[in-house]
């Protein structure tokens, strides 16, 4: 199930993706779907099934829209935690300089950095090294605490994509990561959710991204060097996963600092991360 949330006109909606065309919840059942995805993946498995009947029920053109005509709006806007993985690639570790680590390197952002699909990334006026980083990101579908590696894909809701916006100037200036990896509209993603049944298996995933149709990022996720489970299990072990928690795996080699010469994003660049059975996040830049 790939489920979004999006506006038409100045609506708010959650619908389900599906041949080309988006469903809306929202429309079809208001009394058990409000525009709220964290809502939908706290009440679980119960409204899935709520959804899936109403779907098959009930053919209301009025609920149905083109892709064109809707806005996706960031699948979760107000997660508890966004929780990042830092030097997950062994690849991505060699072309910054860095040894891989021999547990997960953890740092956060906030909610003032999540965007959506088609949303604008603002370079903001004190960096001039502002990079970009595609990621699978894990969307928690309930509270976990203290959870084992062999059970923590049952903590999984679905997963999304994060392009993991850095400003490395002010990364590295700090000495630790808050400033430069959190500034407004830093955190892009979308555009869907994809339910973890949907998915399969997270470690087999294509990942791309491309800047201005130039391919700066081709790699796949069997690459990762914690594992989905490794990373819930460490996590949980310190606080509290929550629903809607978004967790991002880490980055593949590619990204802006690693290249000779470095290549940094500018005004009226355009990005276009894609996932394999996730689908694609486009973003564009403004100074």
């Amino acid at each position: 199930m790939k489920i979004a949330s999006f506006s038409v006109k100045s609506d708010h909606h959650i619908g389900i993706v599906q041949d080309g065309q988006i469903i809306s919840l929202t429309a079809l059942g208001p009394d058990d779907f409000p525009a709220c995805m964290k809502t939908f993946i706290e009440r679980g498995s119960e409204l899935r099934k709520r959804a899936e009947q109403l779907i098959e029920q009930r053919g209301n053109d009025d609920a149905k829209f083109s892709l064109s005509e809707v806005k996706f709006l960031p699948p979760i806007a107000q997660p508890e935690k966004i929780i990042c993985v830092g030097l997950n690639y062994i690849d991505h570790c060699k072309e910054t300089g860095m040894e891989p680590p021999a547990s997960p390197v953890i740092f956060s952002k906030y909610a003032n950095a999540i965007v959506g699909h088609n949303d604008v990334i603002e370079i903001p006026i004190n960096s001039k090294e502002v990079d970009f980083e595609a990621e699978l990101a894990i969307v928690i579908g309930k509270k976990a605490k203290n959870v084992s590696e062999e059970e923590a894909n049952d903590y999984v809701f679905g997963y999304t994509i994060m392009n993991d916006i850095s400003a490395r100037d002010l990364q590295f200036q700090d000495g630790q990561w808050s400033r430069g990896k959190t500034a407004d509209t830093f955190a892009p993603i979308g555009p869907v959710v994809v339910t973890h049944d949907e998915v399969g298996d997270p470690h087999e995933l294509a990942i791309s991204l491309e800047l201005n149709g130039e391919m700066m990022q081709d790699s796949n996720t069997s690459n990762l060097i914690f594992t989905v489970p490794q990373i819930i299990s460490f996590l949980s072990q310190s606080m509290t996963l929550k629903p809607g928690d978004l967790i991002a795996t880490g980055t593949p080699p590619g990204v802006g600092m690693g290249r000779n010469p470095k290549v940094w994003l500018k005004n009226g660049d355009r990005m276009k991360i894609s996932i394999e059975r996730i689908g694609t996040l486009s973003n564009h830049v403004k100074a």
